[in-house]
C-alpha cells in the first residue's frame, strides 16, 4: 500500500459504529475511493469482519450496477436524466441490500459515489434506521458539495474531509528525502494518482485537464454558471493572489483592469463560495487578536492542492515564499486545526519627537500569518522562508512579541535552522523538522 493515509483511517475508526452516516468529502482525486474502498475496508477485514458482512457498492461501477438488474425487472436500472445522464434507481438498489442483510447481524455498507443513487438523501436516511447498519459514503463534489452535507445531513452525518497528500504522507508514500521530495511536491502537490506519475510531463499534463475538464466542469454544472470565462478567468486571478489578501471589491477591479470585463464585487464573492464549496481552495478569515474579532474582509484563499493552483498559471509563478505558507495552512487543516490570519494594532515609537520633545507614536497593524486552533490548544505562526539576518530575524518575529498570552508562538523557517526558541519565548523550527513530524 503505496499511501497509508493513517491519519484518516483513524478518524473513520473512531466513529465507527457511531449511529450516523460517515460522509467522506473532498476534491475530486484527493483519495476519497481508496480511502473507503481500499484502506478502509482492509482494516475491517484485518480485524476479522466477515467479508460477507461488508457490502461494498459504487455507484460509478457498471460491474456493480448490473448486480441491480435482476431485482424490479420491469423497471430500468439506471435512469436517463434530461441532461444525458443517469441516476440509479433507488428502490432496485434497496432491494439489492435487503438480499444482502438481515435485521440481527452487523453490517458495514460502503457505498461510493453515492450521488448517483436516485434521492440519495431519502435512502441514507432510511439505512441509519437499521441499528445494525453502520454506513460510510463517499460523493463527487459535483452534487455532493460542503453546503450540500451541511444542508442535507445536519445531526444524522458525521464528514471526515479528506485533503490531498500531506508532505510526511508524500515523504513516506514515495520513499524520498524530504529535499528531494519538495522539490516535486511545491510544483506539481499532492494529488495521489499524480504523485504516483513517472514524469513531470505527465503530471502536468493531468494536472492542466484535471482542472479544465473536471473541476471547473463540475462547478459550472453544478450551479449553472453563465459566465463561465468569468468564473475561469477568477479562479487564475485566485491562483496568483495566493498569500495575499483578497478584497472582493479590489478583486473586482483588478479584474477590470487585466480582462477589460466588466464583474462585480457580488459575483467575485459568488465565484469564491463556488470554488470553497468545491474543495478547491480555503478561505482564511482575518482575526484581530487583541480585540478578539473577525475581520469579514480582506481574507486569504489558499489552494486544497498546490499542484492545481500551478496548473491553473501554467507553472509560470512557483514563488516558494507564497507556496510554502499555502503548505503550511494545509498541514495545520490536516492536522485538524482551526486557521485563522491573525491582526494586531500596536503603537510604536517614532524617531519623531513632539512639541514637548517627547517621542511620538505611531499607530500600525501588523500580521500573523496563522492563528491555529484546536480544543485549549493554540499557536501563532509565521511561515518565512529565510531568516539570513538579523533584520529579518526582528522582521519575522515582531508582530509575535507583541502577543501577550501565553500560547506558543513560532517562526517555521526553511533555514535548516537547529530548533530554538527565545528570551522573548518565540520558538524557531526547521520547516522539514515541522512537516515531518506528529
Amino acid at each position: 500500500m503505496r499511501f497509508r493515509r493513517k491519519a484518516y483511517l483513524d478518524k473513520l475508526i473512531v466513529r465507527e459504529k457511531n449511529g450516523l452516516v460517515k460522509i467522506i468529502t473532498g476534491a475530486r482525486r484527493a483519495g476519497k475511493s481508496y480511502l473507503l474502498n481500499e484502506i478502509f475496508h482492509r482494516y475491517l477485514l484485518d480485524k476479522g469482519i466477515a467479508p460477507d458482512r461488508i457490502i461494498k457498492f459504487a455507484f460509478d461501477s457498471d460491474e456493480d450496477i448490473d448486480l441491480l438488474d435482476s431485482y424490479l425487472p420491469d423497471s430500468e436500472t439506471k435512469i436517463q436524466q434530461k441532461n444525458g445522464g443517469y441516476i440509479i434507481n433507488a428502490k432496485k438498489f434497496r432491494a439489492f441490500l435487503r438480499d444482502r442483510t438481515n435485521e440481527t447481524d452487523e453490517f458495514y455498507l460502503l457505498l461510493d459515489e453515492v450521488q448517483i443513487l436516485e434521492n440519495f438523501t431519502g435512502t441514507l436516511n432510511s439505512l441509519l434506521r437499521h441499528s445494525n447498519y453502520d454506513v460510510y459514503v463517499t460523493g463527487s463534489n459535483s452534487h455532493f458539495l460542503s453546503s450540500d452535507i451541511a444542508t442535507e445531513f445536519k445531526g444524522r452525518g458525521s464528514i471526515v474531509h479528506v485533503l490531498p497528500l500531506s508532505f510526511s504522507e508524500y515523504c513516506e508514500g514515495l520513499q524520498q528525502d524530504a529535499d528531494q521530495a519538495w522539490k516535486d511536491y511545491i510544483r506539481t502537490g499532492g494529488i495521489p494518482l499524480v504523485a504516483l506519475m513517472r514524469t513531470e510531463e505527465e503530471r502536468v499534463s493531468y494536472l492542466k485537464g484535471l482542472c479544465e475538464e473536471t473541476y471547473l466542469k463540475d462547478i459550472i454544472t453544478h450551479n449553472g454558471v453563465r459566465k463561465k470565462t468569468e468564473l475561469s478567468e477568477t479562479f487564475d486571478i485566485l491562483a496568483s493572489t495566493i498569500g495575499t489578501p483578497v478584497n472582493p471589491l479590489k478583486l473586482a477591479n483588478t479584474f477590470r483592469s487585466v480582462t477589460k470585463k466588466e464583474i462585480t464585487d457580488d459575483s467575485i464573492s459568488n465565484f469564491i463560495g463556488f470554488f470553497t464549496d468545491a474543495f478547491l481552495v480555503s478561505k482564511a478569515e482575518k482575526y484581530n487578536i487583541k480585540g478578539k474579532k473577525y475581520i469579514s474582509s480582506p481574507f486569504k484563499i489558499y489552494f486544497e492542492d498546490i499542484g492545481v493552483r500551478n496548473a491553473r498559471l501554467n507553472f509560470r509563478q512557483i514563488e516558494e515564499t507564497h507556496i510554502m505558507e499555502n503548505i503550511l495552512y494545509n498541514e495545520l487543516r490536516y492536522r485538524d486545526y482551526a486557521v485563522d490570519v491573525g491582526e494586531i494594532n500596536v503603537s510604536e515609537k517614532t524617531d519623531r519627537l513632539g512639541a514637548n520633545g517627547s517621542p511620538i507614536y505611531a499607530q500600525k497593524s501588523l500580521e500573523v500569518d496563522f492563528i491555529a486552533s484546536k480544543g485549549d490548544e493554540k499557536l501563532y505562526i509565521q511561515s518565512a522562508l529565510s531568516m539570513d539576518s538579523a533584520e529579518k530575524i526582528q522582521q519575522e518575529k515582531r508582530s509575535l512579541y507583541y502577543i501577550d498570552d501565553s500560547f506558543r508562538k513560532i517562526v517555521i523557517t526553511k533555514n535548516n535552522l537547529l530548533a530554538s526558541i527565545d528570551e522573548k519565548g518565540v520558538e524557531t523550527i526547521d520547516l522539514f523538522e515541522f512537516l515531518l513530524s506528529r
